[in-house]
């Protein structure tokens, strides 16, 4: 792509550009363009080259759009050939489903599509459990710690209890409420070791009831497990389609008919275990201990009421994982939902593995790039360089090394990301397009890179380090780039290091076209263009005024001859108006050491500032630094004329002892 010649109509705003660019001789051309001529619409359409989309003017919907980028052959240039690189990308950063997993953007957003699917299907399972325990705790947390004896570890616990929960036949304990039973209080109450005897002797008595019961089994069918076999029953019109149940026990037979019938042999049952008189005596001596605070209070009068809750806290911890498979087994339908989301997962992360085995040398090379580049307050590093270097695995997982002085720290993502400035967090942002860099250097692929203030608002080291990358990519055969900003400073900087000054482009907006001009001026414009203009161009003879003032106040100083009278070139003071071209011709001379005139040397300086002003309002120019001076120049001394007039003072303004009344 040794040329590129754009012809571009109505694409985000920018009505008509066309422009050739030359590559031929060197790889890098800079735009300097005001806000809201031309920048972002040109970076928009070549992105929408670069994704092999169709561009448009967002606005006026109806005109249509023109969009011809072609290379020396009147070749279009391929979309894979084009890389836009904007100031800060969101996406770009690290995401917190994937926390700091290194791939390309297209592998990220394949890996981050499948887990943000997955954890939007593991976030709706748990918000139902939470819903159906009636929680204010962690739920997920109790989950994990429940079985996996750790709090973090959601996802291995859900995947342990999975065998179980689909054995599950009925959820006996899902209407337990959770708090009730697993809050800090109770829980270490029942390590009280009294209270623990009372509660084993409890349960021990309650099993031997429930073995002596006609229909009643421990652990198979208890009256828990018979009242949700009415409920269900009933719900689903087993009765009512006149369906009968028989139960049958050693010799017993009874045939239910309806839901009152069973509820009545449940009842029978219940309140012959339950009254007991050793079962009461026991429980009893439990209740004694469960009335020292309001959570053990609260807790007994729960118990009291679920008498088989209390027959197996003698085991709080496997109580604990019944009670959550229960919430599980009653949203089955969003825990299937989940794993099969999981599994996807499972079996996709194999495939990127094998991709991300070919970018992994690269994302070494690009993390101890920027490592020595870019001035962070941390330093990054492979967090699993053990399980590279086993081939355990191929993505490289990213971690962070705080340096405060001689202290080091290693922190997470979500620490960093608080402690990380807004210029750090952008600096960051490079590591990525570092990689695409890299990437597109190793394919071999000719690009063009197209850069859309990257260094705006970087600070000082990092701005330069992007700038010498840069450079280091112009220099790149391979390379054609492409720098639009609206940072003058930039511009200037980037020109000083390496981009040809006739490569040095100034866009302008007229109703009808951009225009892409070489610019002029950029280092030193008082030196290179006003000076030499002085004698012929009305324009920057104004805007030399307040140069050659400075230059006067540096030599000798602001009683240095000349001083005064271009102050009230400036400032309107008393005798403004009087001064003419000539005495300004003559300063000039004096100070530069020369020996011209100007065309109607009497004419008076502030009518020749009024008048340039005027031009500039029509002008089609935006970015010309004399008309920007010029306006400056005359803005101020109509407003203090007005307010001058206004004060009406003149003993007051008499009595202004410095060089400027305001």
């Amino acid at each position: 792509m040794k040329t590129l010649t754009f012809e571009l109509e109505h694409c985000y705003g920018i009505k008509s550009l066309t422009q050739e660019f030359d590559f031929s001789d060197g790889g890098a051309y800079a735009i300097y363009a005001p806000n809201g001529v031309m920048k972002t619409s040109l970076a928009k359409t070549l992105k929408d080259v670069a994704e092999k989309k169709e561009s448009r003017d967002e606005i006026f919907l109806d005109r249509i759009t023109t969009r011809k980028i072609t290379d020396e052959n009147n070749q279009p240039i391929p979309s894979e050939s084009v890389f836009v690189v904007g100031p800060y990308d969101e996406e770009l950063g690290v995401t917190e489903q994937t926390s700091t997993l290194l791939l390309d953007a297209d592998l990220r957003e394949e890996y981050d599509q499948l887990l943000r699917a997955a954890k939007a299907a593991r976030d709706a399972l748990i918000d139902a459990v939470r819903s159906k325990s009636g929680s204010k705790l962690k739920i997920e947390h109790e989950i994990s710690t429940a079985v996996m004896q750790a709090p973090n570890e959601l996802n291995e616990a859900l995947i342990r209890l999975r065998r179980e929960v689909e054995e599950l036949r009925e959820t006996p304990l899902s209407e337990v409420a959770y708090d009730k039973i697993f809050n800090e209080k109770v829980l270490n109450a029942l390590n009280n070791q009294d209270l623990k005897e009372s509660i084993e002797m409890y349960a021990e008595r309650y099993n031997e009831l429930l073995s002596t019961s006609i229909f009643f089994r421990k652990g198979t069918f208890d009256y828990y497990n018979a009242g949700q076999i009415a409920k269900s029953l009933t719900d689903n019109g087993f009765f009512d389609a006149k369906h009968t149940v028989r139960l049958n026990s050693d010799g017993h037979s009874q045939e239910i008919e309806s839901k009152h019938d069973l509820e009545q042999v449940i009842l029978r049952e219940k309140e012959r275990i339950l009254e007991d008189v050793g079962l009461r005596r026991r429980f009893d001596k439990v209740a004694a201990q469960l009335s020292k605070n309001r959570e053990l209070r609260e807790f007994y009068a729960y118990v009291r009421d679920n008498a088989a809750v209390l027959s197996r806290l003698n085991n709080p911890d496997k109580l604990k994982q019944e009670v959550i498979k229960s919430y599980l087994k009653t949203n089955e339908d969003l825990y299937d939902d989940w794993m099969s989301k999981y599994d996807d997962c499972r079996e996709q992360q194999e495939r990127l593995e094998k991709k991300a085995e070919i970018q992994r040398t690269q994302w070494e090379s690009v993390i101890e790039t920027f490592n020595s580049r870019f001035i962070v307050p941390f330093i990054l590093e492979a967090r699993n360089k053990a399980e590279l270097m086993l081939g355990q695995t191929s993505i490289i997982d990213l971690g962070f090394t705080y340096v405060d002085g001689g202290d080091m720290a290693s922190i997470g993502q979500d620490e960093l990301r608080r402690s990380l400035s807004t210029g750090e967090r952008k600096a960051f942002y490079m590591l990525y397009v570092l990689f695409e860099i890299e990437t597109r250097k190793k394919s071999d692929v000719p690009s063009l890179v197209v850069v859309d203030d990257l260094a705006d608002s970087f600070d000082y080291k990092n701005k330069y380090a992007i700038i010498q990358y840069l450079k280091d990519i112009s220099e790149d055969d391979r390379f054609n780039l492409l720098m639009m900003t609206h940072n003058f400073d930039f511009f200037r900087t980037i020109q000083s290091r390496f981009v040809a000054y006739s490569k040095c482009l100034m866009a302008t907006k007229t109703q009808d076209r951009i225009e892409l001009n070489e610019a002029h001026g950029i280092k030193n414009i008082f030196l290179t263009d006003w000076k030499p203009r002085f004698f012929e161009d009305k324009m920057k003879k104004i805007a030399c005024i307040p140069f050659l003032r400075n230059l006067i106040e540096m030599s000798t100083g602001s009683d240095g001859k000349g001083y005064a009278v271009l102050t009230s070139m400036l400032h309107w003071k008393d005798g403004s108006e009087t001064i003419t071209v000539r005495e300004l011709d003559e300063i000039f001379n004096d100070v530069c050491g020369t020996n011209k005139s100007s065309p109607a040397p009497d004419r008076q300086v502030c009518d020749l500032v009024l008048e340039q002003a005027e031009y500039c309002l029509t002008e089609s120019s935006e970015v010309k630094l004399e008309n920007k001076v010029v306006l400056a120049i005359a803005t101020r001394l109509k407003a203090e004329r007005f307010m001058i007039d206004r004060i009406s003072d003149s003993q007051f303004l008499a009595s202004l002892k410095s060089n400027q009344y305001l």
